[in-house]
């Protein structure tokens, strides 16, 4: 399935379907058009997550089986109601934020899915390559919601970044992310807390990175503007949402990549670049036309 060319990414391959042999199929259709560069870039992150998940990558692979059924029974209600099963914060935090056994184990699945998930691992490589790498010198860098850590640890390996520090409502997510740290070997420093972004003074940062969370808040506009409050003048943001993307923590609902811009757009940020990146195995003309998950993604300059 994996050319030998790529042996870090072969090797997790195989000790997934070792777990969920009927993934074998989607896996195959996952990579069998990709390129040598992104072929590349997915071996980069195989090697991260096997050597995060050390002796436990079995039970990685085993949270991410499980991750891929929660998926599906969500995306089953969501076909049937046209909506997403939770509606508030408080819903998803006593199932999923304050479960820490539940939390972890979808924290582990979510680290999974950057690789297997073909939107994910794009985001994460338009992350790296593009929005890194056009950051000031000297830039101070904050990520909300850093999770499994690796957009983080991307940050912070980037020399330019005088700062990296990430904030999380989850004290289980600080622990993972903390944990991803310790396991890759980082030898810097990194501060992470437990932090209300709506409390925080403003002007901190020069860039912030605000992955996959606005669909998990109530009000996503006033989320953006605390996000342009604790921004420099001139700051940058990376924003990545879903659209029609069911998961158990999932309570806002963008039903277009347009919706997700003009929501940017009105809290007060300019939009420089955009990415959109469709499930594995589709196109995105046919992810619009089936109401499929795409991920949407702006670099955005504070007005």
């Amino acid at each position: 399935m994996i050319p030998a060319a790529y042996p870090d990414l072969a090797s997790l391959v195989q000790a997934q379907l070792a777990i969920f042999p009927e993934h074998e199929s989607y896996l195959s259709t996952r990579f069998r058009n990709a390129a040598p560069r992104d072929l590349a870039f997915a071996n980069e992150l195989a090697a991260m997550i096997k050597t995060i998940a050390g002796q436990h990558l079995s039970h990685f692979c085993a949270d991410y089986r499980w991750l891929a059924e929660v998926i599906i029974e969500e995306e089953i209600f969501f076909r049937r109601e046209g909506r997403y099963r939770l509606s508030t914060f408080a819903e998803a935090d006593a199932q999923v934020y304050s479960n820490e056994p539940y939390m972890r184990r979808y924290v582990n699945g979510i680290l999974l899915s950057q690789l297997w998930w073909a939107n994910h691992t794009s985001v994460m490589q338009y992350f790296r390559d593009t929005y890194l790498p056009g950051l000031p010198a000297g830039a101070r860098h904050l990520e909300i919601g850093p999770g499994h850590g690796l957009y983080l640890y991307m940050a912070a390996r980037e020399p330019r970044l005088a700062s990296v520090a990430g904030w999380d409502v989850s004290p289980a997510s600080i622990a993972v992310t903390t944990a991803t740290f310790k396991a890759l070997g980082y030898p810097g420093r990194i501060d992470l807390a437990l932090v209300n972004l709506f409390d925080a003074p403003g002007g901190q940062f020069d860039s912030i990175t605000l992955s996959e969370v606005l669909e998990h808040v109530e009000e996503p506009d006033q989320a953006l503007r605390a996000i342009a409050r604790l921004l420099a003048p001139g700051g940058r943001a990376f924003i990545n949402v879903p659209v029609n993307s069911p998961a158990p923590d999932h309570i806002i609902l963008f039903r277009t990549p347009e919706a997700v811009f003009d929501t940017i757009r009105e809290a007060g940020f300019d939009i420089e670049a955009t990415h959109l990146a469709p499930i594995s195995g589709a196109t995105l003309e046919r992810a619009r036309k089936l109401a499929l998950t795409i991920s949407a993604t702006a670099i955005a300059r504070k007005r």
